[in-house]
């Protein structure tokens, strides 16, 4: 049986007709051929809301009295016993009478919707609980009914029932809300213009942003990449030059200017890991962000252009804002700014370009093609270092060789610069290298001057093959470094398909997966969001899993579960926050994330929301099998129960029925027997409520062992006494038996139902019970010559409700070998069975002896 449905009917404000359009949807489902019942409906005396209920089946309420008063709320219960298709119950946040069956009605609604039963409900924005310090800051009123945003959001539909604040005012003035006692009151204090219209905005804001998140979870599972303008989001490029400041404002300008858009403040890191701007002013940028009602994301990319335009396309953005270069043409022509790589790159992206007074683009470095920048280094030094080992070479053996060959020389060794370096590293080697050839090897020598046409031409062609070659060289870095990429982000996936299903404890086999991947130092999969730029946030309530070492700044411990209510620390510098769902985040520390590899990133938290999905599951799965064996074992309880108490209980009843009849006279013999009939049919009832009760105490754990010296020999000829034949009973302790350490009410009990379990089971013979010390134990030894168990049974007598082997039928729930066991466990003993020689099975109690200084 599934999880029932709920419908929400959300509004604004008390009167905006809630309620009726619940009754109406009611209404349609109910001439669909539904079964609908109303379970509680507040009509609030409104005449149009009581006629709406006609034709509806309504269930009787519950009435509790309180405080002398007879008040009546929602029947659970009665919902329960009438499983309707369909049930209507008003007012969502509402409190319940003290003695209710839940404190709060959407508990309730809980409880049905595991039931089965879908349920349509109201609720009004004012009542959920994030909102609940707005709501009072604008009308002046704390409600004090309230009720999670979680219950809200988890519903399956959400419809808004909006009014105007002039059309509500005036259905207030027509008396369609409150009595006319109310109304001046009302329309002067709660529902006035201004408190109605800002109540009308949050409930619109709040609706969108729960629309957005399920339009962001439906394109997340169905793979869409392409950019849907549903709503406006708008990605702010920072450089941390003078002009950020003034981005981030005219971005929040126009995210104002969209109807409430989002804003997204980004800043790109060098790949490198080298700092693009300075601490303070980042910190300056991540206020103002925050003041502004912005995001504050930093990623890192070799391109900036390109990261910018990778994160706005996977925040599904509709716009980016980027600042005007004010670089100069020539500049422009050797390396286009970034603005104008965004704008030619941005497809189907609005592209904002801002001209402001110092705004030029942070000067960035030469663009190493996609190698790192030590690899460029080490090309222009391999460049410096081989045309001038070259050039001496040459120079010195002048005469044996031809211009022809010291081309191909040199073209060769910027093949091997572009090789190494890259681009910027071949091309200053072609042109270092094509003036040492005409300075040193061409006629005139000396001079840069070229007397020979052919000369000229094969420097010409010299220069142009080195480019081109140390281009291709450049692209095929930049592939290289791609299939890399993709690769690495192939066999992740591919990994974690592969493996975690296999892995023992597979979130945090994925959360190391993912930390060695990206890099990071830790990961945590937590129940709190903890943003980077909220330094003042408190750790979160806990922690299912994580991964990573104890560095500073880093999780303190390396145990991959952390404790539920472990803190982090508050000034961690996450990298990355990703909504898992609903109440569960993926935090990444260590340097910032790749804008190419936030597909990965969102691969990972897809698999850690598959993984944690499926340990809900499993978990649920346990409690549902605890469930079924609880249900077993109550079954069994009563079956053996229903006859086993009802014998003697019988047997008492016949008795005493007999002795009370006034017109029988009985011999005193017949009235003693039925006397002493009674008596062993209540010695054995209490026996066997005895023996539950000493089970029920062992399954809760509430037995506790009181420790003292006893007597073995005296602690055994009394509970002898006790049993049902004690003459056939022979104690035979050797003199010598030390004390034991033990609980003599305890011992008594565990003693009497391995005596009686023997004694039934040898009806012939009589018992033995020896004893003896070995090392620092005492072995006492109840033997007896019965049937026996086979190996197989021997623990199989030890489990309630049980009786094997060589238990003949009789009375008995079967637990009294189960209730001596766990009595002995709890005393800090054992008892096994063991096979009597020659036939029969004798049970070895082993106790620890007493240390001298115990008082018996």
């Amino acid at each position: 049986m599934g999880r029932g449905s709920l419908r929400i009917f959300l509004g604004s404000a008390p009167g905006v007709g809630k309620t009726f359009a619940m009754l109406d949807e009611a209404h349609r489902r109910r001439e669909r051929g539904t079964d609908v019942v109303v379970g509680i409906v507040e009509t609030h005396g409104r005449a149009h809301t009581a006629a709406e209920l006609e034709g509806l089946e309504i269930l009787p309420r519950l009435t509790l009295d309180y405080r002398g008063s007879a008040l009546t709320e929602l029947d659970t219960a009665a919902v329960l016993a009438r499983r309707p298709q369909v049930v209507l119950i008003d007012e969502l946040a509402h409190t319940n009478v003290p003695g209710s069956r839940h404190e709060k009605r959407w508990q309730d609604v809980e409880e049905i919707l595991d039931a089965g039963i879908d349920v349509l409900s109201t609720v009004n924005i004012q009542h959920l609980e994030s909102l609940n310090d707005v709501v009072e800051s604008i009308t002046g009123i704390r409600q004090q009914e309230t009720l999670p945003d979680e219950v809200v959001r988890r519903a399956d539909q959400v419809q808004l029932v909006d009014m105007a604040p002039e059309a509500l005012r005036r259905r207030m003035a027509h008396g369609n809300i409150y009595g006319p006692d109310k109304v001046d009151a009302a329309l002067s204090n709660y529902f006035r213009v201004g408190n109605l219209s800002a109540l009308r905005e949050i409930a619109l804001l709040w609706l969108a942003d729960r629309v957005d998140e399920a339009l962001e979870r439906y394109r997340a599972d169905l793979g869409i990449q392409e950019q849907w303008p549903a709503r406006e989001r708008i990605v702010v490029a920072l450089t941390g030059g003078p002009g950020s400041e003034t981005l981030l404002r005219r971005g929040a300008r126009i995210a104002t200017r969209a109807a409430g858009g989002d804003l997204i403040a980004c800043h790109v890191r060098s790949a490198e890991g080298l700092a693009s701007i300075d601490p303070t002013v980042l910190a300056r940028l991540r206020r103002l962000a925050r003041d502004l009602g912005a995001e504050f994301h930093e990623v890192s990319g070799h391109d900036v252009a390109e990261a910018i335009l990778d994160h706005a396309r996977g925040v599904n953005a509709t716009q980016v804002v980027v600042g005007v270069s004010r670089r100069g043409r020539f500049q422009q022509l050797l390396r286009p700014s970034i603005a104008s790589e965004v704008a030619d790159s941005s497809g189907d992206i609005d592209v904002h370009l801002v001209s402001h007074e110092g705004s030029r683009v942070r000067r960035r470095g030469p663009r190493s093609g996609g190698l790192p920048a030590r690899r460029v280094v080490a090309g222009l030094l391999l460049a410096v270092v081989s045309l001038t080992a070259l050039t001496a070479v040459l120079v010195a053996t002048r005469e044996s060789h031809t211009l022809s060959l010291d081309l191909l020389l040199y073209l060769a060794l910027t093949v091997v610069c572009a090789l190494v370096g890259g681009i910027w590293p071949a091309l200053f080697c072609a042109v270092a290298g094509s003036l040492l050839v005409n300075w040193f090897f061409t006629e005139p020598r000396g001079t840069l001057t070229i007397s020979d046409p052919p000369n000229a031409l094969a420097l010409a062609v010299f220069i142009l093959v080195a480019m081109a070659v140390s281009s291709v060289v450049n692209v095929a870095a930049r592939r290289t470094e791609q299939a890399v990429s993709a690769e690495r982000e192939s066999a992740a996936l591919a990994a974690l398909s592969r493996d975690l299903l296999a892995e023992p404890r597979p979130l945090p086999a994925l959360l190391e997966k993912a930390r060695d991947a990206l890099g990071m130092h830790s990961a945590v999969l937590t129940e709190q969001s903890v943003l980077p730029e909220l330094s003042e946030a408190t750790g979160p309530s806990g922690l299912p899993a994580s991964s990573g070492g104890a560095a500073p700044r880093v999780l303190a411990s390396t145990d991959p579960h952390l404790p539920v209510g472990s803190d982090l620390p508050p000034d961690l510098p996450w990298a990355v926050d990703v909504t898992v769902e609903d109440g569960v985040h993926l935090l990444l520390d260590g340097p910032p994330v790749a804008a190419e590899d936030q597909r990965l990133v969102n691969a990972y938290a897809a698999h850690a929301a598959i993984l944690h999905g499926r340990e809900q599951l499993v978990q649920a799965a346990r409690q549902a099998a605890g469930l079924a064996r609880d249900n077993a074992a109550r079954t069994t309880l009563l079956a053996a129960v229903s006859h086993d108490l009802r014998t003697p209980l019988a047997s008492i009843k016949a008795g005493v029925s007999t002795l009370r009849q006034t017109g029988l006279e009985l011999p005193p013999d017949d009235e003693a027997e039925l006397l002493e009939s009674i008596e062993e049919s209540a010695d054995r009832l209490d026996a066997l409520i005895g023996n539950l009760l000493d089970l029920s105490r062992l399954e809760t754990g509430s037995v506790q062992p009181h420790h003292h010296s006893v007597d073995l020999l005296d602690a055994v000829v009394s509970t002898v006494r006790t049993t049902s034949d004690p003459g056939r009973v022979e104690v035979a302790l050797e003199p010598d038996v030390p004390p034991v350490r033990t609980d003599l009410g305890l011992l008594d009990r565990v003693l009497a139902n391995v005596v009686e379990n023997a004694l039934r089971h040898s009806q012939t013979t009589d018992v033995r019970i020896t004893a003896g010390r070995i090392g620092e134990t005492v072995q006492l030894r109840v033997v007896d010559r019965g049937p026996g168990v086979a190996d197989a049974d021997k623990d199989r007598i030890f489990a309630a409700f049980q009786r094997a082997g060589d238990a003949p039928q009789g009375d008995g729930l079967g637990l009294g070998l189960a209730v001596a066991r766990g009595l002995m466990t709890v005393m800090g003993g054992t008892l096994v069975p063991e096979d009597t020689p020659g036939g029969g099975l004798t049970m070895v109690l082993e106790l620890p002896v007493a240390q001298p200084q115990e008082e018996p």
